[in-house]
Parts: C-alpha cells; structure tokens; sequence
C-alpha cells in the first residue's frame, strides 16, 4: 500500500459537547372530550341555531323540539291539581264538621246511656243515639281517608308536573361543552326519538391531547425527570411549527407487542393548531449530558463486528479502523449527530466522506479539512 497514492479523503474533528437527550416519537392527536349531542325527548325538530363546523360554547342553543304538546300536556297536569286541591279543602271541611258531629253524636249517647240506667230512656232510645254517634265516627274516619285520598292525588300530581316541566326544558339542547360541532345529522322539520341517533358530535379542541408510545427503555428517565418537575413536551405538524404542552399521563404497563408504553400530553391548543386525528412529531427533552463525544453521523459505518469510524494518524497520514459505541443521535444545526459512548477522544480526526475506498493502514490526504471540521461544531438543537 505503500506504494499507492493517497487516497483523497474528507475528515471532522471529534469534539467534547454537552447535548440534549430527548426522546421522538410519531403522536397522534386526541380530543380531551367528545360527546353524541342526542334529543332526550321525542317530537319535531323546530329550529336548528348553529351551523356545522362552528365552535360553540358551554351551555349555547343547538337544536329546540316542539314544546307545544308538552306545554299542553303541563296544562292539564297543572288543572287536575288544583282540582285535587280543591278536593283536599273540601275534605278537610268534611273532616271538621264530622268531628263536631261526632262529638255532639257521642255526647247524646253519654246521657242516653245515664238516662237508661235510670229508666228514663227506653232500650229503643238508648240504641238509636249510639248508632247515631257510631255513624258520625264512621263519617270522620271516611273523610280523613279523603283528605289522605287528596293529599296522595296532590303528591302525583306534583310528580308528573315536576316530570313534564323537565321533559319541557330538555326540548331546548344546549351544548354540553365548548368544543368544535361536527356534521348536522337531523334538519329542521324532521322527527327525532328520545336517546336515538346522535344530532351532532362535539369535540373539545382546547385544551387538547397528543398520544405517542415511549421506548420502554426510557421509561425511568421519563419518570425520574417528571417527577422534578412537569415534562415539556414539543409538538410539530409542518417544519417550522411547534406547540409546546406537558406530560399528563403515563400508562400503567408496556405493550408487549411493540416494547413501548403509552403517554399523553396536554396541550392549551388555543389557535386550533393541532387537530384531534392528526399526526404530529413529538420531542421531549429529558436533561443535558454534559461532555459528550459526538461525530456527524455519516462518519460512523456498519461492518460485521458492528459500528466503527476511519481514526486519521496525522503524523503518518493513515487511517485505522476504530470500533465505537454509538448511544443515540440528534439533531444538530450541522445534520445528525452520533453521540458515542467509547471508542473516541476528543480532537481526533475522522473520516466524513470516501469511507469506502479505505483500508486499515492506507495513505490518505486531507481535501477541505477545515470546512468540514466546522461541521462537527453545530449547536446541538434544543440546547
């Protein structure tokens, strides 16, 4: 090899960063609430006051059924119980005048029975002011079980007038929640059964969730790092954009069929940035490592006994095979960076481009090394 010319090579310093470990992932976006708006009671729809598509608020009028049958129907309840009022009053007069009665009837029946224990009233006379006093008992203890008649009358009627006013608020549907109105399924004019079909479907967009699944792996970072204080998590639809939200919720165990664990994070979504369905990138940051080595990752190649790096003697100008142990790697201002964890020192000089051509040993000459060093010194992003 001695003999060959040198092989024309480009190389980047390995150097000392302090870089961001984050975790990425694909998420999708998931309302916080969503609700099937159904009719609670049967009849016509009489007006629709919203439009499909429009955002609505908590406690707005969405669809009015016709209230006339059951404003009717309140009408009447309402007449038979002032009718059992009516009766209540008329029995507790009743009541009254047979407890007068009564005791007049049961005094004649005290002085008949005195006056025939002298024989003065006969036996004929004596019975007929006791039946007479028994009768009035009976007309007393007959009009208490009308007042109780009434009363029991007046309950029912309270019941089914409670009833029929609350079956008469729900034929104005109010929205449940502030939230985004889907497609209109029932148009003015139309009949609707009560708990049928749903009118309309409401869906929360603000705040609003994002789903992701974590690499088991970085289930205690993720844990160690909440616990100190609310995870920041970055949501991105489109280059460029971002939303940032926190970390809600952590499932309680691992899909066995994928190796990661399902988390949510929530976010204030007040411009409607994300849209419950969507796909989005998620990144969150965990903590800084300090001190790392770190490469561009084109200088890293895979070969049979795993991932190595071409290492340049600048004294011989040769390279040799170095193998490395690649932890992660990021985005930096300069491309993908590979964090290593052995293999390399800071300062020294790898192969980025012409990898190919190499051989343990072989001549190299450097072509453009200071612009591509440079490289290797991008900000890692997040930092």
């Amino acid at each position: 090899m001695a003999n060959m010319p040198p092989t024309l090579v480009r190389t980047v310093t390995a150097n000392s960063a302090d870089v961001p470990l984050t975790l990425d992932a694909i998420g999708a976006v998931e309302t916080t609430a969503s609700v099937d708006v159904k009719s609670r009671v049967a009849g016509q729809v009489v007006r629709v006051d919203f439009a499909e598509g429009q955002n609505v608020s908590k406690g707005q009028l969405l669809f009015e059924i016709d209230p006339l049958p059951l404003q009717q129907q309140l009408a009447q309840i309402q007449a038979d119980l002032a009718k059992d009022r009516a009766l209540e009053q008329q029995a507790r007069a009743n009541v009254l005048r047979d407890q007068a009665t009564l005791k007049q009837s049961k005094a004649m029946a005290d002085r008949g029975m005195a006056l025939s224990k002298e024989g003065i009233y006969s036996r004929e006379q004596t019975e007929q002011v006791v039946a007479t006093a028994d009768s009035s008992q009976a007309s007393l203890e007959a009009d208490r079980a009308a007042v109780e008649s009434a009363t029991a009358s007046i309950q029912s009627d309270r019941a089914r007038l409670a009833q029929t006013q609350l079956q008469l608020g729900y034929t104005k549907i109010l929205a449940p929640i502030t939230g985004r109105a889907g497609a209109i399924a029932i148009k003015a004019g139309n009949l609707v059964k009560d708990n049928d079909v749903a009118l309309v479907t409401l869906l929360q967009m603000s705040p609003i969730y994002v789903s992701f699944g974590v690499p088991e792996q970085l289930l205690p970072d993720v844990q160690k790092f909440n616990a100190q204080h609310p995870l920041q998590v970055q949501a991105s639809s489109a280059p460029g954009t971002s939303t940032t939200g926190t970390l809600k919720f952590i499932d309680n165990s691992v899909d066995n069929t994928t190796g990661t664990i399902k988390m949510k994070a929530e976010f204030p979504n007040p411009a409607h940035a994300l849209w419950p369905g969507q796909f989005v990138n998620v990144t969150a940051r965990l903590n800084l490592e300090r001190n790392r080595i770190v490469v561009p990752s084109r200088a890293v190649q895979t070969g049979p006994q795993g991932k190595f790096v071409w290492v340049v003697d600048g004294s011989k100008n040769t390279v040799a095979m170095r193998p490395v142990d690649v932890l992660r790697t990021f985005q930096a201002s300069g491309g993908e960076q590979a964090v290593l964890g052995k293999g390399l020192s800071a300062g020294e000089q790898v192969v980025s481009e012409g990898q190919l051509r190499l051989a343990p040993g072989m001549k190299v000459e450097l072509q453009d090394t200071a612009v591509h060093t440079n490289e290797a010194k991008g900000t890692p992003s997040g930092v």
